[in-house]
């Protein structure tokens, strides 16, 4: 892993990055400013956040060369926002203080989306604006729904776009509403699979996708695995169209638009394609091998946020293997992470995890897609309501290097 990409570094990577003294490093962790950690393997030696010290060196640079540093402003990993509801530290994700995984265990994403918008697991009381909503959205679903060529974003953007078209509270922007309006859009999002909305997402989508016993569970754990990434592309997208002052069925239905992109949430569908056209490989180390050889990527591999594996795909490939140990799709998919990992030294990510959840439960092409979205639909309002009690516009400035104007 580039050290681009390390979350936690050596003093002296540390030390370098910042120009500065290692006795100038420790002075920064002792104020606050850079955290640490024992290092894995010592307990003498101690690594230091990458994106603290990234932080303190945009700042010296920020005040040395402004000119230089707003060049850089938008690549990998900036702009930084401040955000309370979901930290990741190279090892684990956790929102707000409570370990993801563990909340997979335990919660609905009902209760998940309860703890992001609102600090509790009890869901916001429903709300009278909603029906005349709800009735556009039922109204809209048949006809949507009906056209099975169209994929789920397309279909769930068009079933928001027509409840906030009937939503007079649509433009209300107070947290509370904000949150009543979430849960609102998350039942409409459901419907776009065309499912009924029962008091539970993933017990919608096993009763759609006729998934029964522990499966059930599997389906919930990956939508609240999806329920936020900090900063991601379509987190940020979400947040851009919170700052605007547009309602909260734009800034899903804005989500959505960037979750789809094949460098995001649309990475599912490769990781389906790739596993697809090697299932029936008489070998499958020596079709990543191939793979390999051709140039191409093994899709679902390697995560720039963590270091030792995306724990959202190590806990849904253990329930994997906790249920399905004798499926014979668990065995491929299992070989196919091990093969991989073996020839490229890198781990499942989050798509290869939600597009093995599909093989081995037998789910309708595209599910992958259809769970990131539905469960990062929770993450985005949560960002929204973040945003709009900033009552701030994200605007970034362009650097012109076009032809100069005519004197």
């Amino acid at each position: 892993m580039s050290e681009r990409h390390r979350p936690w570094l050596g003093a002296a990577d540390a030390a370098r990055l910042l120009g500065v003294s290692r006795a100038t490093l420790y002075a920064y962790v002792s104020r606050g400013f850079i955290r640490s950690q024992s290092s894995p393997g010592s307990t003498r030696e101690r690594t230091y956040a990458h994106e603290d010290v990234e932080r303190l060196r945009r700042r010296t640079e920020e005040r040395r060369a402004p000119d230089k540093a707003a060049a850089r402003a938008l690549h990998w990993g900036m702009p930084i926002l401040e955000s309370s509801i979901t930290l990741i530290d190279g090892r684990r994700l956790y929102y707000r203080g409570l370990d993801a995984t563990a909340l997979a265990r335990e919660r609905s994403l009902e209760e998940v989306a309860a703890w992001i918008w609102r600090g509790g697991f009890e869901p916001a009381s429903a709300t009278p604006s909603r029906g005349h909503a709800g009735a556009a959205g039922r109204s809209a679903a048949p006809a949507i729904i009906a056209g099975r060529a169209v994929p789920f974003i397309a279909r769930a953007q068009s079933l928001l776009a027509a409840a906030a078209a009937h939503d007079p509270g649509a433009m209300d922007t107070r947290a509370e509403t904000v949150a009543r309006t979430g849960q609102h859009i998350l039942r409409l999002l459901i419907r776009g699979t065309g499912a009924a909305a029962p008091d539970a997402a993933h017990v919608a989508l096993a009763r759609a996708w006729k998934v029964a016993g522990r499966g059930v569970d599997v389906l919930r754990a990956a939508l609240v695995l999806c329920a936020d990434h900090e900063l991601n592309v379509s987190s940020f997208t979400a947040r851009c169209v919170a700052s605007a002052g547009s309602h909260p069925y734009a800034v899903v239905i804005a989500g959505l638009a960037a979750l789809e992109g094949p460098k995001h949430g649309g990475a599912s569908a490769r990781v389906e394609s790739m596993l697809e056209s090697m299932r029936h490989a008489r070998s499958v180390r020596a079709a990543v091998r191939d793979r390999l050889r051709r140039g191409e990527v093994v899709d679902g591999f390697g995560h720039p946020l963590y270091s030792d594996g995306d724990p959202r795909a190590h806990f849904l490939l253990d329930l994997l293997a906790e249920h399905y140990a004798t499926s014979a799709e668990w065995r491929f998919v299992r070989e196919i992470a091990r093969a991989a990992a073996a020839s490229t030294g890198e781990h499942p990510n989050v798509d290869f995890a939600l597009a093995a959840v599909a093989r081995v439960l037998r789910l309708p092409a595209g599910a992958p897609l259809t769970l990131f979205a539905i469960g990062r639909s929770v993450g985005w309002i949560g960002h929204a309501i973040e945003q709009y009690a900033t009552g701030q516009l994200i605007r970034p400035r362009a650097k012109y290097i076009g032809v100069a104007p005519a004197p």
